[in-house]
């Protein structure tokens, strides 16, 4: 049931892999499987039923309860379940056009899951995770990191004015503390933005910490989009590459959205496609489906 969750995506074009990173630890055996454990109006229960309704169940449920508990519960929760089922076959539900649309769905999900974990899951294996470590991590060298803090300020004229107040010794998270952007988060830390590397930040504030020695603090502002900063650099070092086993659930998500990706391309290369505009005219060949602002909802009056 987990991988419900990327087939639904799927139809709504926003596709989620978290159920292909945590598939089910054992798949629920075929129909038909089990022991019986009881039967309505003569269809059976088996103990493969129970398991699958196990495995469904909240996690806290699944450890608080023994399963001599828990089995006589389940027994009841699929014997009722199969009793609504059947009045809801008697009442005809099962041919409402828009019942059986949604059951049809339901299905369709199932499906397409089960073809992304049987196309995805296998190729994702440690050997796999391992060699694209091997790739991305293993040998590189590290990478430069600064830590800095810095006291960001409206104007040009008020970061002037503290680097003129540090020139004589006063303390610069007093500074960050009283002066700073109060919309900063840094600021009541005493601007102190921890380690980064050059990428982390805008080019302009990078460029101006990672030309700093410790201790020393820019001596001209330095202006970004968010406004203009007086920087300290406080310890510099060389980040050494993540070991493999904290990079390792990275990886892997990373793997099975790629190979998932690649597998939905393929499928998709392999039918004829038709898109249509929310007028039902068809969609020229490279554009966007457009909707019809007519046909787009109103947003609520706001209260």
């Amino acid at each position: 049931m987990r991988f419900l969750a990327v087939t639904t995506a799927l139809t709504a074009a926003a596709i989620s892999f978290a159920a292909l990173a945590a598939p089910p630890k054992q798949p629920p055996a075929p129909p038909g499987g089990g022991t019986i454990v009881a039967t309505v109006n003569g269809d059976p229960i088996r103990m493969s039923d129970l398991a699958a309704a196990a495995q469904g169940l909240p996690p806290q449920i699944q450890q608080q309860m023994s399963p001599d508990k828990l089995f006589p519960l389940l027994i009841e929760q699929l014997v009722s379940g199969k009793a609504v089922q059947i009045q809801a076959r008697k009442q005809g539900l099962d041919k409402d056009p828009q019942i059986a649309h949604r059951m049809q769905a339901a299905a369709d999900q199932v499906l397409q899951g089960e073809a992304l974990r049987r196309a995805v899951l296998p190729k994702v294996d440690e050997e796999a995770i391992k060699a694209q470590y091997d790739k991305e991590y293993a040998g590189k060298p590290g990478e430069p990191e600064v830590h800095a803090r810095h006291i960001l300020v409206d104007s040009e004229a008020k970061a002037k004015d503290i680097i003129a107040q540090l020139d004589k010794g006063a303390k610069f998270d007093e500074l960050a503390k009283k002066l700073g952007d109060p919309k900063d988060p840094s600021t009541q830390q005493g601007g102190d933005l921890g380690f980064f590397k050059k990428g982390d930040m805008l080019t302009e504030f990078s460029a101006a910490a990672f030309s700093l020695k410790p201790q020393e603090y820019t001596k001209t502002p330095v202006h970004t989009r968010y406004g203009w900063h007086v920087i300290q650099v406080l310890e510099t070092r060389v980040s050494q590459p993540p070991t493999y086993d904290q990079v390792h659930d990275d990886i892997k998500q990373k793997l099975l959205q790629s190979d998932a990706k690649a597998f939905i391309a393929q499928a998709k290369a392999a039918v004829k496609v038709q898109l249509f505009n929310g007028d039902g005219t068809p969609v020229k060949p490279g554009a966007t489906p457009v909707m019809p602002a007519a046909a787009v909802p109103a947003a609520p009056a706001a209260k």
